[in-house]
């Protein structure tokens, strides 16, 4: 493809490592550069057969990127961020947009005053089977949305937690996992105006919490649930039953399932379940299954940023949404702290 979009990816861990494969394979983007202070940096960029730099700054003096990626740690995703907006580089950055939510803000409104595109990771919203659900749901083939729920139940084994940060607070499955799920929530229910969350860390007594429930009242009048265990054996969470992972074996399960006047969706399956005849509790069932084209979805998020910073269509996951998100979940960790119902 002639014009390819440049881009550099800042960050050389386990999802830069991702994002450096994808933008090589990707027609419509060149990869510039791979941005890491580290050794490990350096040598992946030799091995992609690009130019290395310590830092963002370093770059911009020699040469400028028309977007960069930012896979660098949570801490740093702010900074990071604004390097790239106050250079006038439009920025995807891996969720969660920031670790703190004044400063998350203050990378946002940054973006929108200067009018650089700001985009966040939520990569799975870019999923072909996601827009789909999101179709369904729109068309009004369920009829009113009125309850949704959300299921992450999985177990992870004990050397998980070898690692002493996940044993500390903030690195609990509310924050590393559930944040994905909500962000789905959003994108296929509309926004939330308040959560009622409880946690437990009754197996493992880490600071962090293995269990969590969650109430969740949506501004549109939809009511949902969500529960989260990282202790458990069960395949019941999108890494259990989308596929969209290869490390994680698939079942055939369900992990959302969405409840509306005229029929019920399951999700990642999109099977429809409405009534045969007229509604009721004693008419038969009808099961529909709503085909899709299945494809990687951070393949296309990469390439709808690409799109975006040619002009061609705004972001699927702005910056704002990815607050939007975040905001949510900090409602979550503050009232499983207070036993009270947080108003966003």
């Amino acid at each position: 493809m002639a014009n390819r979009v440049k881009l550099a990816v800042l960050g050389a861990g386990l999802i830069g490592k991702r994002h450096v494969k994808h933008v090589m394979k990707e027609p419509a983007a060149e990869l510039m550069a791979v941005v890491d202070p580290s050794p490990v940096g350096q040598a992946i960029a030799s091995e992609a057969g690009v130019r290395w730099f310590p830092s963002f700054a370093d770059m911009t003096m020699s040469e400028r990127p028309d977007g960069v990626i930012i896979a660098t740690p949570n801490q740093v995703h702010v900074q990071n961020g604004l390097e790239a907006v106050a250079a006038g580089v439009p920025a995807l950055v891996e969720k969660p947009i920031a670790d703190d939510i004044a400063a998350g803000e203050k990378l946002v409104q940054m973006a929108e005053a200067k009018g650089v595109a700001l985009l966040t990771g939520h990569h799975r919203r870019h999923n072909p089977m996601m827009q789909k659900a999101k179709e369904i749901i729109d068309s009004g083939t369920l009829g009113r949305i009125l309850i949704v729920n959300a299921m992450f139940w999985l177990f992870k084994p004990d050397e998980y937690f070898d690692i002493p940060w996940r044993r500390e607070r903030g690195a609990g499955p509310v924050f590393l996992n559930l944040i994905h799920d909500i962000d789905n929530l959003r994108f296929l229910c509309g926004d939330i105006s308040a959560v009622q969350a409880r946690e437990s860390n009754a197996v493992r007594r880490n600071a962090v919490e293995e269990t969590a429930v969650i109430l969740i009242e949506f501004k549109n009048g939809v009511l949902g649930t969500a529960s989260v265990a990282d202790s458990v054996v069960a395949p019941w969470s999108w890494e259990m039953t989308t596929g969209e992972n290869p490390a994680y074996p698939k079942t055939e399960e369900t992990c959302y399932m969405i409840g509306g006047t005229h029929g019920s969706l399951a999700v990642p399956s999109l099977e429809i379940w409405s009534n045969a005849e007229k509604r009721s509790w004693t008419e038969a069932f009808e099961r529909d299954r709503a085909p899709f084209e299945n494809e990687d979805p951070l393949v296309m998020q990469i390439r709808q940023f690409c799109s975006v910073i040619r002009g061609e269509e705004a972001p699927l996951v702005s910056g704002r949404e990815g607050l939007e998100t975040l905001k949510v979940i900090e409602a979550v960790k503050r009232s499983a702290a207070t036993g009270g119902r947080v108003v966003l």
